[in-house]
């Protein structure tokens, strides 16, 4: 059973009670517990200690100070994960600043829409980033900084030019002696006090930033700290490979691994499959953090393939040496992960059921979590020896949930939330706010699941993208859209609506289709259609299934943006 959960007020309490819920002053103890130990390591680059990482934090202090950079202003970091990334938001945040993180993922327009929403007076950027953007499209802003070295790129002020041009020079005047860790004393924060503003979107017309108190970011690495940093112990190496501008990879891997005194590697480039897999295997990870799409793609072409031979499959049906096999499976797919994780931890969208099913029939450390931007960013999880197979855990013991149903084990509804970890709301936008965050505290999540009696929760799908079937009945794409994903040929589909008939959008498997012909396929795909009726009621039969060339068009988390696909009339 999961912990008894408390109710937000009782949260709130504790929260602004506890002399350790400080975030930063976790910052600032990890800093000097580890201060000659390894920290941040650009993959196949240069390595900062965490004495290295004060030294930068407090230079940036000296040139936000001396350029009049105020506790409360907003500061943006725009750029590829990289160890600069990292401690260009650690100075902001212990410095009293608020950071801005922007997906470098989001086009010029949609940098430039943010940064002027935010009312941002700094903005860090990658040299990638660099190249795609219009200072003058951002009137505002007083600096840009490049991230690779932190020189300016552009500065409408004197001060802050001439705070970068004599940086050195103030920093060996301020500490005439060395810089210590005696020097170290960083901004203390208040629970309820903003830290960071997140955005869903870069679009003007709907731009949702989310504001977060540090009480959120502290409820989250608080939660991780008691309940993964006994197993995935200081000194051990991490591997970045979520944006850190995406609260789950800022929250999972970086916060908390930076806390919880691990060595940090950045893939400071574009994460290829194969870079990925070369990743693992040279820093062999304690803890693997991840989204589907990269658990997904590693196990259907290095796993299933070995696995799938006829000497294989005879030999798993096989009770007595079956339970071996399965074990020398699970190392196999250990070892594609680096050899070395506690557990994988997979979130920011649905991890397919078949595989799901293999890896948990192999006695492999994975396990599933949920949450929201909003909540900064965890709602449920559960250590992989307690997962229940199909959940996304249980509810987090600084978080309640609840599902509006009348039966919540059987019938889905919404999920609602509230605690430690939510939101102050939206910024600059109270109407949004309003319609996510009831009277009574509880956020709105758009998500519909049921839950057991051991409170874990097993998500259904997006009240948005629900169908209405032909005789009323609900339709969830994302169910039937998992099914057809493990069929031959399928790498991803898309269920919609035509009238009311549901249509399949398929994307083949470009390896698995070579060789065949344009006819061939069709019947693959049309005995995939039946294969996939057989499985499902009435009411949510596919009537066709429409092949694409492309790719679906997906958001920074990999999700597929369905509101640009209709069905060919």
């Amino acid at each position: 059973m999961c912990r008894k959960r408390r109710t937000f007020a009782q949260n709130s309490k504790d929260c602004a009670m506890n002399s350790s819920s400080s975030f930063n002053k976790y910052i600032e103890d990890t800093i000097i517990k580890n201060w000659n130990a390894d920290a941040l390591t650009d993959y196949q680059g240069a390595t900062l200690q965490f004495h290295d990482v004060a030294r930068k934090i407090e230079k940036l202090h000296i040139a936000f100070l001396n350029c009049g950079i105020q506790k409360g202003d907003k500061i943006a970091i725009c750029g590829r994960n990289s160890s600069n990334w990292a401690v260009a938001f650690l100075a902001t945040l212990t410095y009293g600043a608020v950071v801005v993180p922007i997906l470098h993922e989001f086009n010029s327009e949609q940098i430039h829409n943010i940064v002027n929403h935010s009312e941002s007076k700094l903005l860090f950027v990658g040299d990638y980033i660099a190249k795609e953007i219009t200072p003058d499209e951002m009137p505002h802003l007083e600096g840009i900084i490049n991230l690779p070295d932190f020189s300016l790129m552009v500065s409408r002020s004197e001060q802050l030019t001439y705070a970068r041009e004599h940086l050195n020079m103030m920093f060996g005047s301020k500490y005439p002696m060395a810089f210590q860790k005696e020097h170290i004393h960083y901004h203390e924060d208040s629970p309820e006090e903003l830290a960071l503003i997140n955005y869903t979107s870069g679009t003007t017309g709907f731009s949702k930033g989310v504001m977060l108190p540090y009480r959120a970011l502290w409820g989250n690495l608080d939660f991780c700290l008691r309940n993964i940093g006994n197993h995935v112990k200081p000194g051990t190496q991490m591997l970045e490979i979520l944006p850190m501008a995406h609260m789950y990879g800022l929250a999972i891997e970086f916060i908390f691994g930076f806390c919880n005194g691990c060595h940090l590697y950045f893939l400071n480039r574009l994460p290829s499959p194969s870079l990925i897999a070369q990743a693992f295997t040279e820093v062999k990870p304690s803890l693997v953090v991840a989204v589907p799409l990269i658990v997904e793609k590693i196990i259907r072409k290095k796993v299933f393939p070995i696995i799938q031979s006829n000497r294989t499959k005879l030999l798993l049906a096989m009770p007595i040496v079956s339970k071996k096999v399965k074990e020398r499976i699970c190392e196999q797919v250990c070892e594609a992960f680096g050899g070395n994780a506690y557990e994988v931890i997979v979130g920011g969208a649905p991890l397919s059921k078949e595989i799901e099913q293999f890896l948990v029939s192999i006695g492999f450390p994975v396990t599933v979590g949920y949450g929201a931007t909003e909540c900064a960013p965890l709602i449920s999880y559960r250590d992989w020896h307690e997962f229940a197979p199909g959940s996304c855990g249980c509810t987090l013991d600084n978080m309640e949930v609840r599902i509006l149903s009348e039966d919540p084990q059987n019938i889905p509804g919404e999920i609602v939330t509230r605690g430690t970890n939510l939101m102050l709301g939206y910024f600059k936008n109270e109407e949004a706010t309003r319609q996510a965050i009831d009277e009574d505290g509880w956020y709105h999540t758009g998500d519909l699941a049921t839950m057991d009696a051991d409170n874990n929760i097993y998500i259904r799908g997006r009240i948005k993208n629900m169908l209405l079937g032909a005789n009323g009945q609900n339709v969830y794409p994302e169910e039937i859209e998992d099914k057809l994903n493990s069929m031959p040929m399928v790498c991803e589909s898309l269920i919609i609506q035509d009238g009311e008939k549901l249509v399949a959008l398929v994307y083949p498997d470009k390896d698995e289709v070579n060789g065949f012909s344009e006819e061939e396929l069709s019947a693959v795909m049309e005995q995939n259609r039946q294969n996939l009726n057989a499985l499902l009621p009435n009411f949510s039969r596919i009537s066709r299934i429409e092949l694409r060339d492309e790719e679906f068009q997906k958001t920074p988390k990999k999700s597929i943006k369905r509101y640009l696909y209709k069905a060919k009339s």
